[in-house]
């Protein structure tokens, strides 16, 4: 492989102690995996189910030994030295700067980012997104990074008895080796297999495709992004304070204007007023009233 980097991640991760575990290729059995997650729990410490109506127990010297992980070391990232994660967090930076321990995975480099999802699929298998570098893995790459001996049989079994309590929320991994515990169990017949899937077995070629994809996502994710123009929020009448009258908004209707405030009269008002008598419709005609007949006397002498 010609990125050094990626050459020198690998040698660290198989210096670990992780080879047997995460190198181990077998055939898995899906009917027997499925039955074995139905009835496990945990008692006493040991991993207990039953397959085809057999028991199985798994304690961790036979998960330890079947994978040959050490079994001294750390048995908590939490104790990884703080001057070691100090110098880990230049290491892994892409640019240069000093990285948090909580990061996106464009700002790691590739052979530490491919470093990262490896552990995060196959080792914390933790049902979370795969685009942030969480605080645990980024103390985990640090300790196989530096060299730092862990109790890895002990780390990963916690792990494989967390899967089988139903109360956490682990996500359920292990496959391949799980099945290879069970094909070591005595008088259990697995039945039919199938092929472990050819993606998900590293080799040179899809490092380096996992390295130029990862290139295209930082040089889109780094080009200079046009600045957004943020509309100006409409400015809102203040609320009147305690007291303050509070001025009612004219209706505006179409017809005739309202008359003028000078234009109105007073007008007085009856305080007590008597009612209206009732006037009927139709009168009844007033009589006549005739004059009394006058006699026309004439004078004597009056011709």
């Amino acid at each position: 492989m010609d990125y050094e980097g990626m050459v020198q991640m690998f040698k660290a991760l198989e210096s670990s102690g992780l080879r047997g575990f995460l190198g181990c290729s077998s055939a898995i059995y899906e009917t027997a995996l499925v039955e074995f997650f139905h009835n496990s729990s945990v008692r006493d410490g040991k991993v207990v189910s039953t397959v085809q109506g057999k028991a199985v127990e798994i304690i961790e010297k036979v998960f330890a030994g079947t994978f040959e992980l050490p079994m001294e070391g750390l048995t908590e990232m939490t104790d990884v030295p703080k001057d070691l994660v100090f110098d880990a967090r230049s290491a892994f930076s892409m640019g240069g700067e000093q990285l948090k321990t909580t990061c996106k995975k464009r700002e790691i480099k590739y052979e530490f980012l491919l470093l990262k999802d490896n552990l995060a699929k196959t080792v914390t298998v933790k049902a979370v997104s795969f685009d942030a570098v969480t605080h645990e893995r980024f103390l985990m790459i640090s300790a196989i990074h530096g060299g730092v001996k862990v109790n890895w049989g002990r780390l990963l079994f916690n792990i494989f008895k967390d899967m089988v309590t139903p109360a956490l929320k682990q996500a359920r991994g292990f496959a391949v080796q799980i099945c290879i515990l069970l094909k070591g169990a005595p008088n259990l017949d697995l039945g039919e297999s199938k092929e472990f899937p050819p993606l998900k077995i590293l080799i040179a070629k899809n490092v380096c495709t996992y390295v130029a994809k990862n290139k295209n996502i930082t040089v889109d994710v780094d080009e200079p992004v046009e600045p957004v123009v943020k509309k100006a929020a409409p400015k809102r009448r203040p609320a009147p304070a305690v007291g303050e009258l509070i001025a009612k908004q004219k209706r505006t209707t179409v017809g005739r204007a309202a008359p003028a405030e000078n234009e109105l009269m007073m007008v007085p008002v009856v305080q007590d007023p008597e009612p209206i008598s009732i006037v009927p419709d139709v009168t009844p005609k007033a009589q006549r009233r005739r004059a009394p007949k006058r006699k026309l006397e004439l004078q004597k002498g009056f011709c």
